[in-house]
């Protein structure tokens, strides 16, 4: 056994477990691609001591904090396969290097699968946004865009109504809302434009105007929008263990997964991507481990 617990994915969660688990004394190997899905984020916001730091800031930050702790390693390279044999979990790098370890941890995220719209990929994370309790106070009482339909767009007006009143819902095509949705939203002075979307129009991803196929322009500020997402690296099949409905990894209270020692953290197991609810997973899954490596000592 090279570790006692080896980390797939150093970003929020993975470096939060690897801070826990390097004070308990633990040996630790943290496996990051350098990849992460908030790469084009400019500023980070919601997260105490670190409101308005760039993600790429507050990572660095942490991974000192990190490698202060002498049992605790950290590896810029990508993991290409994750398996269990007898009672180790064996990794293999795209480098050819193989460890192996007690417990295994997937802290490896969620990539965003995008609208299929000319400009939303530049603008995405900076100006076409997702979150308002992230970006929302930034934007606030500016002209608002929100790139959704049916119930799920009735639902984030409503929510969006607190911050924005200038909000114009887009459909891309036929709307999904109901009569009383769209009746609710005309009370509220929130307009529903189903015009089809050629293009969004950007400065270096800051949005200047939507242009729709029929030749109009709309100018707005940011456009809310909601990604669809998958796994960012697929160790399901090589580890089994299971996935729910919305594509993340099935963990019970523990953080623990459906296959037996193997624990995920962060966004890779919930879609509320908030960087203080990943992160605490990311803790919470590091103590369980601990806990259970303590029991199976003793």
């Amino acid at each position: 056994m090279n570790f006692d617990v080896i980390i797939i994915g150093g970003s929020y969660a993975g470096l939060s477990a690897a801070l826990t688990l390097g004070r308990a004394t633990r040996k630790v190997l943290v496996v990051d691609s350098g990849n992460p899905c908030n790469k084009q984020t400019p500023h980070s916001h919601n997260f105490l001591t670190h409101d308005g730091k760039t993600p790429t800031e507050i990572s660095a930050e942490a991974k000192a904090d990190v490698l202060k702790y002498s049992t605790v390693e950290f590896l810029h390279e990508e993991v290409v396969s994750a398996k269990k044999v007898l009672n180790l979990f064996h990794v293999e790098l795209k480098d050819g290097q193989h460890f192996t370890a007690r417990k295994l941890l997937v802290a490896t995220g969620l990539k965003d699968i995008l609208p299929n719209i000319k400009g939303l990929k530049e603008c995405w994370a900076i100006s076409v946004i997702h979150c308002p309790y992230c970006h929302g106070f930034e934007v606030k009482d500016e002209k608002m865009g929100l790139l959704m339909n049916g119930d799920l767009a009735f639902e984030m007006a409503k929510n969006l109504n607190l911050w924005n009143k200038d909000l114009t819902i887009l459909t891309n095509g036929f709307s999904k809302l109901t009569i009383e949705q769209q009746e609710k939203l005309q009370s509220k002075s929130i307009r529903v434009i189903t015009d089809e979307i050629e293009e969004l129009i950007h400065l270096g991803g800051v949005l200047k105007a939507v242009r729709f196929k029929n030749g109009e322009e709309l100018a707005l500020k940011a456009i809310y929008t909601k990604s669809e997402t998958e796994q960012h690296v697929n160790f399901d099949a090589q580890l089994n263990f299971e996935l729910t409905d919305l594509k993340t990894i099935k963990v019970d209270e523990q953080q623990e997964t459906t296959a037996k020692g193997v624990y995920a953290a962060g966004d890779c197991t919930t879609l509320m991507r908030s960087l203080s609810i990943i992160t605490a997973s990311g803790t919470l899954a590091a103590v369980m481990m601990n806990k259970e490596m303590i029991s199976e000592d003793f």
